[in-house]
């Protein structure tokens, strides 16, 4: 910095000034201090700075896996609400699925010093009672049902699954079949918990679960189930991917879209609206999760008191193409 500071000729406090983006420095002496902090080949020392400052402007994130729509959309909200914050984002996936795994990826955290972490559970992690994070770091969870410990943000799963079975329900389907997620999924257990009990509280038959991974290969597999049943006119699926799966089993079986088979996803992802036909789907505001999580954690950084608590972002039945009323035969079934 000295030495900026004399090729620009101005004073060690502009070049800080300068190198932490403060207003208050005239845009001329501004472009000399950045000329000579390229000249020399000077950057800021993060390092030093976090001493001086007390914080690293970063925040650390906690996951098990990207391959999900969900997870890599809410990272990528994540980054995209941190950087408008002025925060930076270090990824740490767990390998395993358990409480050792989780507090391996603290202690990782803590020696690339972070500020705070975020951590994504989509399986169990362990028994609740079992779920002791480390004290003293702020933290914000999401997808979970931990919110009587820590501070939660979630999509509000069961409304946007009762949202879809009603949907279907009201067409006059008597029943909704359901291809579900992973058993040991949150937001899988949720979605199938919510479609159990609209169909119990309609008085209408429960089908048996179809069990999916999240991927579209999974929802096919299902789909060929569903598909060689006659009496299935109607399939709420626990994810979008897993749903363009089923419409290809259906098709291949001569099930025709939504004339014959109602078919409703969960996600709304941006190819839904193109899968033949356009899906009707529960949309999820990833952006807006991502904005509560990292907000909450800024407010813990700077010392808020957090009440532990769980806050469900809404979701949205997007109306498409995929579902219509049941052939009448099937409307007039016992």
């Amino acid at each position: 910095m000295a030495d900026v500071a004399r090729l620009a000729g101005v004073s060690s406090q502009t070049v800080s000034r300068v190198s932490t983006g403060h207003p208050g420095v005239v845009e001329s002496t501004r472009r000399v201090v950045l000329d000579a902090m390229r000249e020399l080949g000077y950057r800021p020392n993060s390092a030093a700075r976090a001493l001086k400052l007390g914080e690293f402007r970063t925040i650390g994130v906690i996951l098990f896996t990207l391959a999900t729509t969900g997870n890599s959309r809410t990272v990528e909200a994540i980054a995209t609400q941190a950087a408008l914050e002025g925060y930076a984002i270090t990824l740490i996936p767990v390998a395993a699925p358990t409480q050792d795994g989780v507090l391996g990826a603290f202690t990782r955290l803590g020696e690339l010093a972070v500020d705070g972490v975020i951590v994504i559970m989509e399986v169990h992690l362990l028994d609740a009672t079992d779920l002791t994070l480390p004290p003293g770091m702020p933290v914000v969870v999401v997808d979970s049902d931990a919110g009587d410990r820590y501070p939660v943000v979630d999509t509000d799963q069961a409304d946007g699954a009762r949202q879809a079975v009603r949907h279907l329900l009201e067409l006059g389907h008597r029943t909704v079949h359901h291809v579900g997620g992973p058993a040991e999924s949150f937001s899988a257990e949720r979605r199938a918990q919510a479609w159990r009990a609209v169909l119990e509280e309609a008085g209408r038959p429960v089908p048996p679960v179809e069990r999916g991974d999240w991927s579209a290969t999974s929802g096919y597999r299902a789909g060929l189930t569903l598909a060689a049943d006659p009496a299935c006119t109607a399939v709420f699926v626990a994810n979008d991917q897993m749903a363009l799966g089923v419409l290809r089993a259906l098709h291949e079986h001569g099930r025709r879209v939504p004339e014959q088979v109602s078919v409703a996803g969960f996600d709304d992802i941006p190819d839904a609206a193109s899968y033949l036909p356009p899906l009707t789907t529960v949309h999820q505001d990833f952006a807006e999760v991502g904005r509560r999580c990292v907000h909450g954690l800024l407010g813990q950084i700077r010392g808020e008191r957090i009440t532990p608590g769980t806050e469900l972002v809404p979701t949205v039945l997007v109306h498409r193409s995929s579902t219509a009323a049941p052939p009448p035969a099937a409307r007039r079934a016992p």
